[in-house]
């Protein structure tokens, strides 16, 4: 009797940690459901982008020395930057709070789906931290990389999730021409072949199309059916990303299709734009500026982003991170990279591009 006593007391035990087990399953799958609605009905009155840095001390959102992924362009920690404050920040919007990145859900909801960066070493900026993001979330995960051309991926085999980059200077071709050598053609897309298909897109390009000289990859620019050395470059950009939102309106499929353009990230090489005259570089910034504007004003391609998005018919995402990444003079990797270069242009990670994705993440969501 007393043997049936002990089996029947196992037995209440064994089905009481099933059932726990399977409670707080749900209990996480129903916080996370309703985390997810709570957001949607505060992003309808929330301008995601307009906010300001604020100190946290559970930041950052990971390791980066825990992270294969890092490229030595970007990973200011290894090599030797000696503070930390630029890791402590928080984006706060003004008037709702972002949902905290989950990487475990965002690799549910992506379960074997495709998702593309599609741009130049900003994007591979933001794939990277992204790439970081998701493997802090499953640090034992079954991951593999593979590059093929212009695409890179990085697979995370337990969710059939592929997370690539395509890299592009200007989206729209460069090619070669007989007797005149590199082209730069503001109306082809060819490459838009390798894009079409897949269930979410990030697009950026603006880095390239002031450079010059031996940095300038082309040597002509053809419009329509005119090829000249040089013109406007603004005026060039606008007519090669009106060529891609054409493109966007003649091929992709938005109802299969998440589209979303990145937006202009800034560079901090002229210290007047945060009123400190004769500053030359981000070499001594170690805070963010306070507040939410920006002293030196919007760049002149963000209007011209605005206005080529604002005629594309179908809908197409802008991650307007330009402002909130203005205020971060202190993000960059400045000298602290294999290279030793100043660079006030790219972002350390980790760091700012964790949250261009935790935005990316909360429109997913929204």
């Amino acid at each position: 009797m007393g043997s049936g006593i002990q089996n029947s007391c196992y037995l209440i035990v064994i089905m009481f940690l099933l059932f726990s087990h399977i409670g707080v399953a749900n209990t996480e799958k129903i916080g996370s459901r309703f985390s997810s609605l709570k957001w949607r009905k505060q992003q309808k009155h929330c301008n995601m982008f307009q906010g300001s840095w604020v100190w946290d001390d559970s930041y950052p959102l990971y390791d980066s020395s825990a992270c294969p992924h890092i490229r030595k362009e970007f990973d200011c920690i290894k090599y030797g930057r000696p503070d930390g404050f630029y890791l402590q920040f928080r984006w706060q919007p003004k008037d709702c709070d972002l949902p905290s990145f989950d990487g475990e859900d965002f690799l549910k909801r992506l379960k074997d789906k495709k998702i593309m960066f599609v741009g130049d070493s900003l994007s591979l900026n933001q794939w990277q931290s992204l790439v970081c993001l998701l493997h802090a979330a499953n640090p034992g995960s079954n991951t593999s990389t593979l590059t093929n051309g212009s695409t890179t991926t990085v697979i995370f085999h337990e969710y059939g999730v592929s997370v690539m980059l395509f890299h592009s200077l200007y989206l729209v071709d460069i090619e070669e021409a007989e007797y005149m050598g590199r082209v730069l053609k503001l109306d082809s897309l060819k490459n838009g072949e390798q894009w079409k298909d897949i269930d979410v897109l990030i697009f950026n390009t603006w880095l390239w199309w002031y450079r010059r000289g031996i940095k300038q990859p082309w040597d002509y620019i053809q419009d329509g059916n005119e090829i000249v050395k040089d013109m406007d470059r603004m005026v060039a950009f606008r007519k090669g990303l009106t060529t891609w939102g054409n493109w966007v309106d003649s091929y992709i499929d938005t109802e299969t299709t998440r589209v979303f353009f990145q937006g202009i990230s800034p560079s901090h090489y002229n210290g007047s734009e945060w009123n400190q005259t004769g500053v030359k570089n981000c070499s001594m910034e170690t805070m963010p500026l306070s507040g939410s504007i920006y002293p030196g004003g919007l760049p002149v391609a963000v209007n011209v982003v605005k206005e080529v998005l604002s005629n594309i018919s179908k809908p197409v995402y802008l991650l307007d991170i330009t402002t909130l990444s203005q205020l971060r003079k202190d993000a960059h990797p400045s000298s602290y990279n294999a290279f030793k270069g100043m660079d006030c242009t790219h972002w350390c990670i980790a760091g700012l591009p964790d949250t261009w994705n935790q935005l990316l993440y909360a429109s997913l969501i929204a």
